[in-house]
């Protein structure tokens, strides 16, 4: 019988040797640079929380017409969920040193992962070249700032893109090209930079703001709207569940990380700093930004390019933005660049290593003229709410295969053996109770997105999805369990001999 204990990666890699060349490839195979520490995980988040989205994001949640500390509360909450999910979900990619699309291996089959894989591919195709566009938005602001001469290229375009428009998507796109293609280590040095570089922008631009308005012109209160006790009872439970569905993303895939990870401790003390602490600092700074524009110019800017671009030095407009720049490439590369470029890799591991799922990721995402996708709010709105349909679902059978039916083992030889021999096999390279959990469980997510009745639990569909199909594979696959196996071998020993 396979070895189904607890592993040492580095050991199993030595047997790289006798894994299926289908299943596997250098970037695949168990990892033996297990050396991220605590800072690179808490970098990891903030690169993840500082970003155009999550300043957005963090304002929405003080309009909801809530108190600040009921907001803060909500916050807490919420990141807390977060963190505890990101403990789970990293455990077992650590445990045998793989990224997320071949621990999904052992819930949905050796062939059978390259369905969650894929989707969760294509989200993040998606947002790569959105998150792209508006980096290329907030450069293209820069050249005009400082050199007004090229106001005319802005003036023709073609496939709905500006001459400049081009240019700076192009310098982008290079960009982030060219750190991921230095591979991990350089990903992690980059992230180390940018997060950090977020807060020092962030706070001197809150700085200026206090300065220029006093403390009297900041609230932490950015709605005057008056909601009954259980209004404000929903809304605070829509917040909560607005802030895990905003990290799902990312959440899901984090194993591709975690994988690096020194050891659990590491892991946890790196999320416990980059999300709980990181994200309420992120959101008070956010506010005070905010809620000081209100006073300053007169209206709510919940812009960040738009705020720094008021600031009345050319130079540090220029700084500011390279900053949100930086911001923007930094969670474009850690949720949206290397997620699909392991999970394609996984699709054919001899045709494509993690540089080719990568390029194929950036290439498309340019196909996709996510130009046109940003100004269609319908099209993009019914896209990713199909895609992240499956966020909830997928996230619930990773945990519960893991967790409930595996008990925290990992077989890590046969997450790459291609046989009917192998304990991930299942039927064909797929596992039909996975699958059959999956299906259900999305259908009714996709009806709560789209039937307009509904719409006021679309909010907790990613909670809905993960405890239906955590529930549902748990109930389907009771019998697999690894404590049921085991008695089942005892009892039919006790039998034999009896006989």
């Amino acid at each position: 019988m396979p070895n189904s204990q607890p592993i040492d990666p580095a050991s199993a890699s030595e047997a790289n040797a006798n894994y299926s060349p289908r299943l596997c490839n250098d970037d695949l195979a168990p990892t033996r640079n297990q050396n991220w520490n605590w800072y690179n995980i808490f970098s990891f988040w903030m690169s993840d929380v500082h970003s155009m989205g999550g300043y957005v994001v963090a304002a929405s949640f003080f309009t909801l017409g809530l108190a600040s500390w009921q907001v803060l509360l909500c916050l807490l909450l919420g990141i807390c969920i977060v963190q505890l999910c990101a403990n789970l979900v990293a455990k077992p990619s650590q445990m045998a040193g793989v990224p997320y699309a071949v621990i999904c291996r052992q819930a949905f089959g050796v062939f059978g992962a390259n369905i969650p894989a894929v989707i969760r591919g294509l989200i993040a195709f998606a947002w790569y070249g959105i998150q792209t566009y508006l980096a290329a938005n907030a450069l293209m602001l820069v050249a005009l700032k400082f050199w007004p001469a090229l106001t005319p290229m802005t003036q023709v375009s073609w496939l709905g893109l500006s001459q400049l428009g081009w240019l700076s998507f192009g310098i982008m796109w290079l960009l982030q090209a060219m750190v991921f293609w230095h591979g991990m280590s350089a990903i992690k040095r980059f992230i180390d930079i940018a997060g950090p570089a977020v807060y020092v922008v962030m706070l001197a631009l809150a700085g200026w703001i206090v300065y220029q308005t006093g403390f009297d012109g900041i609230s932490f209160t950015l709605s005057s709207k008056q909601l009954s006790g259980g209004e404000q009872a929903f809304q605070m439970l829509t917040a909560t569940a607005l802030v895990v569905s905003y990290f799902s993303g990312p959440l899901l895939n984090f194993g591709d990380f975690a994988r690096y990870g020194k050891n659990m401790g590491e892991i946890r003390r790196g999320n416990r700093w980059g999300l709980p602490f990181n994200f309420l600092l992120f959101s008070i700074v956010t506010v005070v930004i905010v809620s000081g524009t209100q006073s300053l110019f007169g209206k709510m800017i919940t812009d960040p390019i738009e705020t720094v671009s008021h600031v009345g030095s050319d130079l540090a407009v220029a700084i500011g933005l390279l900053t949100m720049i930086i911001a923007t490439v930094g969670i474009n590369i850690v949720a949206n660049f290397v997620s699909p470029a392991f999970d394609f890799s996984n699709c054919s591991p001899q045709n494509i290593s993690f540089r080719t799922g990568g390029m194929i990721a950036a290439v498309g995402s340019v196909l996709l003229t996510p130009w046109n996708l940003f100004h269609s709010p319908e099209l993009i709105h019914y896209t990713l709410d199909v895609l992240g349909s499956f966020i909830g679902p997928l996230f619930g059978i990773l945990l519960a295969d893991f967790y409930l039916i595996k008990r925290g083992r990992v077989s890590v030889d046969d997450l790459f053996n291609a046989t009917p021999q192998g304990r991930y096999w299942y039927r064909g390279g797929f596992n039909p109770k996975a699958i059959s959990a999956l299906l259900p469980s999305v259908a009714i997510c996709l009806v709560i997105s789209f039937i307009p009745s509904l719409h006021a639990v679309a909010n907790f569909s990613w909670f809905i999805g993960a405890a239906l199909s955590a529930g549902c594979y748990r109930w389907i696959a009771r019998d697999e369990r690894v404590g049921a196996v085991v008695g089942r071998y005892r009892r039919r020993a006790i039998a034999l001999q009896k006989d």
